[in-house]
């Protein structure tokens, strides 16, 4: 069955959103699934050059045709998700939500905020405070079908996917974050996120079965991240400055989408990715930020030779398993 699913590798940052709606677009998908909660910003950029970062919706919400679909793993922050749909001027009728997605309440944000803001600097979206009262078996939790904002665009999502499959179309499922903040398989356990970031999960939450699946896109960056503050380790750590010397780019600065806090930023390093192939097992392997290289922006000609180069680095030293194939792609904008 043709189902595609994009996951990152590292600590999140990792492009998934460019990735997801480039090959939503190569791939002719018809329908798109956005797994996660507000804690997570995906970014694409559309024709015209105007750049969104999309916290709830799918990346394939620009390209026009696309069914857009919200998984039953679904946190919602109910404001964040209409200025979304009123950025784009995006149609109602083209978003899904799963009658079980879960809505996140002010009350959910106000008690990450009292802990782990500090303690792991979360994003306080209170995704994870939502999470835990779903797993508690809360009796007021709200859930998309008994929220009045969201109502006229709740379905059964998981029945839908599945016609889609019955008529052989291609489905894509985004997925969040990255494998580093998984909380079940991360080395890195209490810095880690509130719900499994593996394509296995991702699945689930849509409601598929893992039988769909035929293409799974691990989406890695030449430079990993993590969000600033006491965000939990990062291996080869180096600050924005050097790098910044590094590529010839004095100005090299990220921020995190959500928080707008500056990132943290370090080396490549496999330990991290090679668990994630080990536990994804994927097709595909697109590598991200190439344009933070040396004299990559200077000689084209040099430019792509240093890439090529540094890309065949930092995939050897992945430990391969399965049938995976590399793919380095440029991901423009």
């Amino acid at each position: 069955m043709p189902v595609s699913v994009v996951v990152g590798g590292q600590f999140g940052g990792e492009g998934k959103g460019k990735v997801a709606h480039f090959f939503a677009k190569e791939q002719e998908a018809t329908a798109v699934v956005r797994c996660g909660g507000s804690n997570s910003g995906h970014t694409v950029v559309a024709p015209s050059g105007q750049v969104h970062i999309f916290r709830h919706l799918p990346t394939a919400a620009i390209l026009p045709g696309v069914q857009l679909y919200m998984s039953a793993g679904s946190y919602i922050d109910v404001e964040v998700l209409q200025k979304e749909i009123a950025s784009i001027n995006l149609d109602p009728r083209r978003l899904i939500i799963d009658e079980n997605a879960v809505v996140v309440g002010p009350e959910h944000r106000a008690k990450e905020r009292e802990d782990l803001v500090a303690r792991i600097s979360s994003t306080g979206s209170g995704t994870g405070a939502a999470v835990a009262d779903r797993v508690m078996r809360r009796k007021d939790l709200l859930f998309a079908k008994d929220c009045a904002a969201l109502k006229p665009m709740v379905g059964n999502v998981s029945g839908m996917l599945r016609e889609r499959l019955n008529a052989k179309e291609r489905v894509l499922i985004e997925g969040t974050q990255g494998f580093g903040l998984s909380l079940l398989h991360s080395p890195h356990y209490p810095f880690v996120t509130s719900r499994d970031t593996t394509a296995a999960a991702f699945v689930a939450e849509a409601g598929l079965s893992p039988l769909d699946v035929d293409d799974i896109i691990l989406t890695l960056r030449a430079f990993s991240i993590r969000v600033g503050g006491g965000s939990g380790p990062l291996p080869n750590e180096i600050t924005w400055e050097e790098l910044a010397n590094e590529a010839g780019r004095p100005d090299l600065m990220e921020y995190t989408s959500v928080t707008k806090k500056p990132r943290r930023v370090a080396r490549f390093d496999s330990t991290l990715p090679s668990r994630a192939v080990v536990v994804n097992n994927p097709t595909k392997i697109v590598l991200n930020h190439l344009d933070y290289i040396k004299s990559a922006a200077s000689d084209v000609t040099v430019a792509d030779a240093a890439v090529k180069q540094y890309s065949a680095m930092i995939l050897n030293k992945i430990d391969y398993f399965g049938t995976c194939a590399a793919s380095v792609r440029r991901m423009h904008g």
